[in-house]
């Protein structure tokens, strides 16, 4: 839904003193009272219980029951729960005095309405698991609610832990009973409130004073839509904006060397996560009528990528190279797998062997009159994506290989990943706290990486261990089946990955606090302040 918001007349008046504050040095890096920060795209819809909002913006307005931490699942909405033991119950006791930002009581009861609101809406959640096991939400009283799973499923708390779907919205915002279909506002628990929208423009966000967490030192938070690369960093510059961050596509505003040159000013600071993810090249095995079907063709171009160089000159070694779909850090991934180095003879190699030849003095190959020639789709709001896509088709062109690059908006993109209107993407994966369950879960979604998976030999048995490890309660099981798993997608590489990806922030040198959620699609701005 893509609509002006006015949420009262105070904030009426503070959205005009935010406006004039981003012409004034008061936005700029030394001195700011709030955070400004540019965004490449709208906030969009912010229905919690959809996918086109922007998840940064949506992880200031809702909560989720828990929250997932480096010391693993920690109370959030529910101070804490008991999980019965055959797995199958989970029994979650609420925070008391807890009120949406419309003053309606979060309560059982509204914890069971979202959450049958989004379970009516089953077929835009396939892609997380918990939505096919969940049989059941009663309300045993007024702070106690009750979740029935149809068998047992070890990432539950994960999955509800996320910022969307499983989080909450007052009830006061459903239409008829509903939110799949739109909703009429957009109020969540969380420590700020949306008070201002003007699509492809500007989103302003207020501290929510009554935030039972305690209201947060900043008070006010805008973002900003302005063209990534330049234009965001002249807007930097002049004190437009004074906050970016990589998005949660993966893509920075800014280059590291841009990065750089602000924080020689002083005025600006830099901030990275830990590892977060892996950005990849997504090759779609199901498209019978073209190339990238192929293992052949698929191993080769995992041999074209130079990764070492990727790291050092595009991302100044502020990404390391990445040699598999998830690095070994994450839970179950630590997975012995055949290492495909940069080896553009091994290249040549497999492309003969399989037939790929070049033929009449063509530097292309081609096979039974089909030149070896595929599309390469990346986000043009990346500049990092779009020098890899450069690199990679002079690399590759070497081997006899043709590669066309087609940039297009992020949302474009994920559109033709869920249709399968692909034959190579740029892509990441979920990231920390949804890896490896919900990228793997994605392996057999049809709107995330089905077609991806679907055009290989051992499709339904990878399907079939994918079901298997999200219900076994043995860890040894979990183990041995994800192993397999990895294993399958990794020798039909169908994933090819390119570097261990991060969180960037550029921030004011006078923010403190700044710092990171166990996930790569939120920022815990509630926890900032300036000195």
């Amino acid at each position: 839904m893509k609509k002006r918001q006015k949420l009262g007349l105070l904030a009426a008046f503070l959205v005009i003193a935010l406006l004039a504050g981003c012409s004034s040095n008061k936005s700029g890096a030394e001195g700011a009272s709030e955070i400004i920060y540019a965004t490449a795209k709208d906030i969009n819809d912010m229905n919690p219980h959809l996918y086109s909002g922007s998840m940064a913006a949506q992880g200031m307005v809702y909560e989720s029951l828990v929250e997932h931490t480096k010391d693993g699942i920690k109370p959030l909405l529910a101070e804490s729960w008991d999980i019965s033991d055959d797995g199958t119950v989970y029994t979650f006791h609420l925070r008391k005095n807890v009120t949406f930002h419309d003053g309606a009581p979060f309560n059982a009861e509204a914890v069971k309405q979202n959450i049958e609101a989004v379970q009516r809406n089953a077929g835009k959640h396939t892609w997380i698991k918990l939505s096919t096991k969940l049989s059941a939400i009663d309300v045993i009283d007024e702070h106690t609610v009750r979740l029935t799973l149809d068998e047992p499923y070890y990432p539950a708390l994960l999955e509800l832990s996320m910022t969307r779907p499983y989080v909450f919205l007052s009830p006061n915002d459903f239409v008829n009973g509903e939110t799949k279909d739109g909703v009429s506002g957009y109020n969540g628990t969380g420590p700020y409130r949306l008070a201002e929208h003007l699509t492809d423009q500007y989103a302003h966000f207020l501290a929510n004073d009554r935030y039972w967490g305690g209201a947060p030192q900043v008070k006010a938070i805008t973002a900003k839509v302005l063209p990534s690369g330049e234009t965001t960093l002249l807007a930097l510059q002049k004190g437009e904006v004074n906050f970016v961050f990589t998005d949660d596509r993966g893509a920075d505003s800014i280059d590291v060397e841009a990065m750089e040159r602000l924080t020689q000013t002083g005025d600006y600071q830099i901030v990275r996560s830990e590892a977060m993810n892996t950005k990849m090249i997504v090759a779609n095995s199901s498209r019978s009528d073209s190339p990238v079907s192929e293992k052949a063709v698929r191993e080769a171009l995992w041999h074209t990528v130079d990764r070492e160089t990727i790291s050092r000159t595009i991302f100044s070694g502020t990404e390391s190279a990445a040699d598999t779909l998830f690095s070994s850090n994450v839970h179950y991934a630590d997975v012995e797998l055949q290492k495909r180095a940069f080896d553009p003879a091994e290249a040549a190699r497999l492309l003969e062997q399989a037939g790929w030849l070049k033929e009449d003095g063509s530097d292309i190959r081609a096979k039974n009159g089909l030149p070896l020639t595929m599309k390469l789709y990346y986000d043009v709001n990346s500049s990092s994506q779009k020098t890899q896509a450069e690199l990679l088709q002079s690399e590759t062109l070497k081997s006899g290989i043709k590669l066309e690059l087609v940039g297009e908006d992020s949302t474009s993109i994920a559109k033709r990943r869920s249709a399968g209107d692909y034959e190579l993407l740029f892509n990441q994966t979920w990231g920390l706290a949804y890896d490896p369950q919900s990228t793997i879960a994605a392996f057999a979604s049809e709107s995330s990486y089905r077609h991806t998976t679907s055009g290989i030999p051992q499709a339904e048995e990878l399907y079939r261990k994918i079901d298997e490890v999200m219900i076994s309660t043995n860890e040894d099981t979990r183990k041995e089946l994800y192993a397999d798993i990895l294993t399958i997608v990794h020798d039909e590489a169908v994933f090819i990955p390119l570097t261990n990806g991060s969180v960037t922030v550029i921030a004011p040198a006078s923010l403190k606090g700044v710092s990171f959620k166990q996930t790569q699609f939120e920022l815990p701005f509630e926890s900032m302040f300036f000195e």
